[in-house]
């Protein structure tokens, strides 16, 4: 609606998932770096931890993008699953076969035979799958992280024969910690925090800059208010910007100053409280 007023090409601030809107700020490159690692080396487990709206699933959507033609990515965004639904899923989606019958109350057994033999045959053809949890802190029946280390049992000497990365809210590190057979599978835990100051104002200008815009919209004054109410987290930041982009666009204005964005956060808390 506002993009020809602010002279974009498109929404900059919208949850856009394509590699040139992702600012990848210190921790968030250094947990790229990291997963792409454990997939490649085959080091079996990680968690990706960070509190809501910090990026968790943009980063797994870049490792994914960025993992080796062949290998299937299998990404599971609920899972709240029971052990035999979640094995059976991972069993279906990378192309195994389940018996015709097959259903939550087969036996464990059963399905896990199928998981091993369908991984088997990756294995062998070089295409080790990379399985990823989404919002793994909300897996409620701790029989899945057993069922999950079983599943990494199935490895060649010195080396997993998938990758297993475990994104969730910082809860999820108390639940691995009392899970110990899991926990020791960890390789390592990858932390995303907020963005700093300059992050935040140099995020803002990067999603500006994919969108289209070559000159700033923000005043220095904005981004500094900017930062302060959204704690420099990306998801606050996006719908900070994106509305005050829209009442801008709706009052004609040419530049969005720190008034603009406290007006903005204001009328936010009251539809929030109002909701």
């Amino acid at each position: 609606m506002y993009e020809r007023h602010w002279q974009l090409e498109r929404a900059p601030f919208d949850h856009d998932r394509r590699s040139d809107s992702f600012f990848s700020g210190r921790l968030h490159q250094e947990a790229i770096v990291k997963l792409n690692y454990l997939i490649e080396h085959g080091k079996g487990a990680a968690a990706l931890v960070g509190a809501s709206g910090t990026g968790k699933t943009h980063v797994l959507e870049i490792v994914r993008q960025q993992v080796s033609l062949g290998r299937p990515v299998l990404q599971l965004v609920y899972p709240q699953l029971s052990s035999q639904e979640l094995v059976a899923f991972l069993t279906h989606e990378l192309g195994g076969s389940l018996p015709d019958d097959h259903s939550a109350n087969m036996g464990l057994d059963v399905l896990l035979r199928s998981f091993e033999a369908r991984l088997r045959e990756l294995t062998n053809a070089g295409n080790e799958p990379v399985i990823m949890i989404d919002d793994a802190h909300l897996i409620e029946d701790r029989r899945v992280f057993q069922t999950l280390h079983q599943l990494m049992n199935f490895q060649q000497p010195g080396r997993s024969n998938f990758a297993l990365i475990l994104a969730g809210q910082p809860e999820l590190i108390g639940t691995l910690q009392t899970t110990t057979q899991i926990a020791d599978r960890m390789a390592f835990h990858c932390f995303l925090q907020s963005l700093t100051e300059s992050e935040s104002a140099e995020y803002i200008d990067h999603r500006l800059k994919v969108a289209g815009r070559t000159r700033p919209i923000f005043e220095p004054s904005a981004l500094r208010v900017v930062y302060e109410l959204s704690s420099g987290i990306p998801r606050r930041i996006n719908r900070l910007c994106d509305f005050a982009l829209l009442v801008g666009y709706a009052n004609q204005l040419q530049r969005i100053s720190a008034d603009q964005i406290e007006g903005v956060h204001s009328e936010i808390t009251r539809s929030n409280v109002a909701a």
